[in-house]
């Protein structure tokens, strides 16, 4: 056994019902004067109840999915006025992604406090879109120093939404078995993070206001990240980030949507590893136990009903190879690429 595994510096606050109390600390223990926090619409009061008493110099509403650069140069701007001096994040990717944006160019430390299971807030990658081009990047500055984990703040998210957005971890957990720097420490937080999501998103499903469900989730959801932020992104995030940047697609849903495909390419090549995955999902094949979940989430079925053009394919296809990953276990061809996608578009079953 041989590898090179690296371990981001970050720290995770976990406890349902504390979200105040530990960011408080948090941005205490930062010593942070002039706090930006940043929070869509729909989290504007939650994100008002959890920071209030913090010394908060602006409160930043403008949240766009997939991050345009125009929204980022914004918020970037905003900070520059109010010479803020820390980062607080309330909210699921689009949230985080936005801070890491202003992170990105100013090196200001981010606290995140997530209420999706998106997983950005693990990673030290970001993504601005221009130009119906989704672009990504590594970088230490944008990974929040703290995560403030609170499964309560999770209670008010639909089960649709909880849903895609916890297929969405499951796929950061499968994508971390192939990607281009997995590991055995990152697979086995995978794997981990797979049982845990196979468990909680059906808990939640079935009992939305319950505390078990969205524990057991939002703890798989950052196994999932955690692995994916040291593993790197592989065939099935390039091809999400493709389809996002170039349709404008919901981006938990798309993932939700691609996954079967990918992981019915890819698992010829990982038989070790598919099959470590079929067992935390509890079933014969990944795919088989994957196909199960999907079936009792009720999960989204393609991307022609998330708004996706059919005259889209081809480019689509052609944009994933491109960006396609060196070292995919299986090869990536036009050809194949271009049924997969066609297949996720029409919703078919994956071959």
């Amino acid at each position: 056994m041989q590898f090179v595994h690296d371990t981001l510096a970050q720290r995770v606050r976990f406890a349902s019902g504390a979200a105040a109390e530990g960011l408080a600390a948090e941005v205490d223990d930062l010593g942070a004067r002039r706090v930006m926090v940043i929070a869509g619409a729909s989290e504007e009061k939650l994100a008002e109840r959890i920071t209030t008493g913090l010394p908060v110099a602006h409160r930043h509403h403008e949240v766009v999915m997939h991050v345009p650069v125009e929204v980022a140069h914004r918020a970037r701007a905003a900070a520059a006025e109010r010479d803020v001096d820390a980062l607080v994040s309330v909210g699921g990717g689009s949230t985080t992604g936005l801070a890491k944006a202003v992170a990105l160019t100013t090196g200001l430390p981010i606290i995140a406090v997530p209420t999706t299971y998106a997983g950005s807030e693990a990673t030290a990658v970001w993504g601005m879109t221009e130009n119906s081009v989704k672009t990504t990047g590594s970088d230490p500055k944008v990974l929040p120093r703290t995560i403030v984990y609170d499964a309560a703040l999770t209670l008010t998210l639909p089960v649709e939404l909880s849903v895609a957005s916890g297929l969405n971890a499951l796929a950061h957990c499968v994508d971390s078995l192939w990607a281009p720097r997995a590991d055995p420490i990152n697979q086995a937080l995978a794997i981990e993070g797979a049982w845990a999501l196979r468990v909680g998103l059906p808990l939640v499903a079935a009992e939305p206001d319950a505390m078990e469900g969205r524990e057991k989730a939002l703890y798989g959801a950052y196994l999932s990240a955690a692995a994916f932020a040291s593993a790197g992104s592989g065939l099935h995030h390039k091809i999400c980030h493709v389809l996002g940047g170039m349709f404008n697609l919901p981006h938990a849903q798309t993932h939700a949507v691609v996954l079967p495909y990918v992981l019915a390419f890819n698992a010829p090549g990982v038989p070790g590893a598919e099959q470590r995955l079929a067992a935390a999902l509890d079933a014969p094949s990944a795919s088989e136990g994957l196909a199960r979940l999907r079936d009792r989430l009720r999960a989204p079925r393609s991307l022609r009903d998330l708004g996706m053009p059919a005259d889209g394919i081809a480019d689509a296809a052609q944009a994933v190879v491109a960006a396609a990953p060196a070292g995919n276990p299986v090869p990536v061809t036009l050809d194949a690429i271009t049924d997969l996608v066609r297949s996720a578009w029409e919703g078919t079953d994956p071959r």
